[in-house]
């Protein structure tokens, strides 16, 4: 599906809703597994991803299942499966995700005695895994490609024979998705001592244990993104500080672009409204809140703050190489910018633009919902693949046409002038 959008006629003040955090969803649902149901919560978040890991987990230790663009769905259930005694299962999705590396995750998990076995490209999905108690004891892991790896494996210590002592080979990234692992399994019993090089996990069960639903902060960059190039005031339902999830740094990045946030006024809401204090540049690591880039990367690009953000060597294997596609789509807004594989800058020079800005989502959830609100500068722009923000925001497009934006089908528009023409 092709989307136009249009920018509200007026100031925005809007309420949107955001869905619960994926990160902590999908934690939650794998020690609800490993544990026989002691820990719980009380809902997950209702998208793509989370549905494909439910999905899998509720229907058993044998068969085949497609968990689509999930690379989280992927890298949890195989250690999952591979830990679980009986387990048969053959686990595939795209092709993009079968291009992501799956290899670091495989070789730790040999190392304590899985049986996996790559069914078509070697350190790939699709993989079939027979299930058994796995050794636990050291084992080394390489922390430069995504921390689900080591979070895959953190999640499963408690089924292991031996307690578990994770060691990060490399400069591990995107820790903060690792503290955030360690924090709710210390809520359920199990005790993660973090050393010089690495984690050990204490042996024994985690306990009973509701663990909270949290809004989720990774969604709600997109509505500080909103604010930042709008000036306008957005209530985000569900928004609470002191969150543990590694994006809830969009409140003090963004600040730096214009956005205050109060949470006093209406408590369990966080509202954002525009401030005149916008920083002269940004030049910022964003290590921990990879996430994050594409949401910054078009707000700088639109209110004219020159940028630089680096860390982002995880970006190129997400669901679409990041850091090349932003560049590639900025183009079309007449920003050049510079890229490497971990990092994108712009020095606030800006081409003049000729045609009506036609993106490509490039199969990317985050992709599409940043440059949704290019519209507030330019309207008309239009989104291919829209689709799929249902990966992690299934209402997004609809939270937006809340605000005031027009989002309505190009294609069903083209067709409709091209019978005009004809006619």
């Amino acid at each position: 599906m092709k989307y136009s959008i249009f920018p509200p006629e007026e100031l925005i003040e809007a309420e949107v809703g955001i869905p619960l955090s994926k990160s902590v969803s999908a934690r939650a649902l794998i020690m609800g597994a490993v544990s026989g149901g002691r820990v719980s919560t009380a809902a997950v978040a209702d998208c793509d991803d989370i549905r494909v890991l439910t999905t899998a987990l509720k229907g058993g230790a044998s068969g085949r299942y497609d968990v689509g663009d999930s690379g989280t769905a992927l890298r949890f259930l195989t250690a999952y499966f591979a830990a679980r005694e009986g387990a048969d299962v053959e686990i595939y999705g795209s092709q993009r995700l079968c291009e992501r590396a799956l290899a670091p995750l495989v070789d730790a998990l040999r190392s304590m005695g899985a049986e996996i076995e790559y069914l078509q490209g070697e350190g790939h999905a699709p993989v079939r895994i027979r299930g058994r108690r796995l050794e636990g004891g050291t084992v080394s892991i390489d922390g430069t490609v995504s921390s689900q790896f080591a979070s895959a494996l953190l999640l499963i210590a408690p089924l292991m024979r031996t307690e578990l002592t994770l060691n990060l080979e490399g400069e591990a990234v995107s820790e903060s998705y690792v503290r955030l692992t360690m924090n709710m399994m210390r809520r359920a019993g199990v005790e993660c001592t973090v050393l010089p090089n690495g984690i050990n996990v204490s042996g024994g069960m985690y306990g009973e244990c509701e663990l909270p639903a949290e809004a989720d902060w990774s969604a709600a960059s997109f509505w500080y993104e909103a604010v930042a190039v709008t000036s306008g005031f957005i209530t985000v339902k569900g928004l609470t500080a002191g969150s543990g999830q590694p994006d809830a740094a969009a409140e003090r990045i963004f600040g730096q672009l214009g956005v205050s946030t109060d949470y006093e006024e209406m408590p369990g809401s966080g509202m954002l409204a525009g401030a005149p204090d916008v920083a002269p540049r940004l030049n910022i690591d964003l290590s921990d809140n990879p996430d994050m880039t594409p949401a910054l990367a078009v707000t700088c690009s639109m209110i004219g703050v020159p940028f630089r953000l680096t860390g982002l060597s995880t970006l190129p294997g997400k669901e679409c190489d990041r850091i090349a596609a932003l560049a590639e789509e900025l183009a079309k807004v007449g920003v050049e910018a510079e890229v490497t594989k971990e990092s994108i800058a712009w020095d606030g020079r800006r081409k003049p633009i000729v045609e009506l800005p036609a993106f490509r989502s490039h199969g990317d959830h985050r992709m599409a919902m940043a440059l949704a609100f290019v519209a507030a500068y330019i309207p008309g722009i239009t989104i291919a693949d829209a689709e799929v923000v249902s990966k992690s925001y299934p209402a997004f497009w609809d939270e937006l046409r809340s605000c005031g934006f027009s989002v309505t089908d190009a294609n069903e528009a083209e067709s409709e002038n091209d019978a005009e023409t004809e006619d």
